[in-house]
């Protein structure tokens, strides 16, 4: 079976992207026939590396409105379309519902080829957030409804969204949830030795080696419900300080909303580090005290897997699908997403701040939790859908 994969994401710094690398590793590494076609003017693998990575140079590309360090790139319509041809594939793949996701949507379409799609961000609820706007939102998943209608599948990194998923029109019984899997030996919490080393390089920025330290990993946007972060550090740093724990907020990333979110906390010892990568980001997971990730729109939350795998305790919301895989009690804590639990958000991050066998028993309890869920279990069953609709396909001819 020869897999082509449409994405508009592919060197951006997120979760998606480091999801479709890796499923591109893990075939190139399995011998598998996957490609992947994008559109951007991004650095792209240096020559050898990743060979079945297709970049077509987009014929225009500007940073995303409010999000400079993504890139909203339209791709060249005919290059594309003549590429994905002599690539011959079986099935096609869409990743994303942008403009190179749509071009690969028409390839299939027009070549009678069985299409499958992964629902890896709730638009609908990230135009919600941005623009308050019931007309915006309804626009929004009028499209998306065009768009999924001919899918054969379409995968859901959680549960959680298979009702959004079908409120747009996608039935029930198209929906997969893809096992999920992160490269768990990226992740490992024996780094926490290389940590204190870090910690002393990056002091200028206001890193204290000896400080607990509360992790945020992610875009820095308003749809990311940081605002609420905001509001309930200076409470949690307030009652750490009470109990003699000096305790710092570490945010890995980048976004519209850093500046402000800089200005809001910078009386809070809140410490902006910016994109971090690689061994240094699993550094950072690995040497600090606990992970926060407020968000109610991510559909998985790779990052709340990577840091678990870390042996970190987590923080996470009741709405959308990281609360599928943190144990509230056990693994972290789940709780809800109101300004009326705010003081709450407080009170748990001071408890686990202060509390280091708390702390030791969730994130072991975490890492326990995770480090079944790899990335070639979650490859290796994304690859077997695709071959049962290649093959469901083949029979209806």
């Amino acid at each position: 079976m020869r897999l082509v994969l449409f994405t508009d994401t592919l060197n951006d710094v997120n979760g998606v992207s480091r999801f479709i690398r890796n499923v591109g590793d893990q075939a190139a590494a399995a011998g598998y026939e996957l490609h992947i076609i994008t559109s951007t003017r991004l650095p792209a693998p240096p020559d050898g590396e990743r060979a079945f990575i297709h970049n077509v140079p987009p014929l225009h590309a500007r940073p995303m409105p409010g999000y400079p360090q993504l890139e909203l790139a339209l791709p060249r319509r005919g290059p594309t379309l003549q590429l994905a041809a002599r690539l011959a594939p079986d099935i096609v793949h869409v990743s994303t519902p942008g403009p190179v996701g749509t071009l690969g949507r028409r390839f299939a379409l027009r070549h009678g080829l069985p299409l499958i799609g992964t629902y890896h961000t709730d638009f609908p609820a990230y135009i919600d957030h941005l623009f308050d706007d019931p007309v915006f939102t309804w626009l929004c998943s009028a499209h998306m409804r065009w768009f999924y209608r001919p899918f054969a599948r379409v995968f859901t990194r959680s549960m959680e969204y298979a009702a959004g998923m079908q409120r747009i029109g996608i039935r029930s019984e198209r929906i997969v949830r893809l096992q999920p899997g992160i490269d768990t030996a990226a992740f490992d919490s024996a780094m926490r030795v290389e940590a204190p080393a870090l910690w002393r390089s990056l002091a200028s920025l206001g890193v204290r080696e000896r400080s607990i330290k509360a992790l945020y990993v992610g875009r820095v946007s308003v749809e990311k419900n940081l605002p609420m972060l905001a509001r309930a550090w200076p409470a949690a740093r307030a009652a750490c300080a009470r109990a003699g724990v000096d305790a710092q907020l570490l945010v890995v990333g980048d976004g519209p909303y850093r500046e402000r979110m800089m200005a809001e906390l910078a009386p809070h010892d809140a410490v902006f580090l910016g994109f971090r990568h690689g061994r240094e980001l699993a550094t950072i997971y690995a040497g600090s005290d606990l992970f926060i990730f407020p968000s109610t729109t991510d559909t998985l939350g790779q990052v709340v897997m990577e840091s678990q795998c870390a042996g970190l305790p987590v923080i996470v919301t009741d709405q959308g699908g990281p609360s599928e895989v943190v144990d509230d009690g056990s693994t972290g804590f789940v709780l809800p997403a109101t300004r009326a639990a705010e003081a709450r958000w407080a009170e748990t991050i001071a408890l686990l701040a202060i509390d280091e066998s708390l702390r030791s028993r969730m994130g072991a309890a975490g890492r326990a939790k995770i480090l079944p869920m790899s990335i070639a279990g979650s490859f290796s069953h994304f690859w077997r859908v695709h071959e049962a609709a290649a093959a469901a396909a083949t029979q209806k001819v």
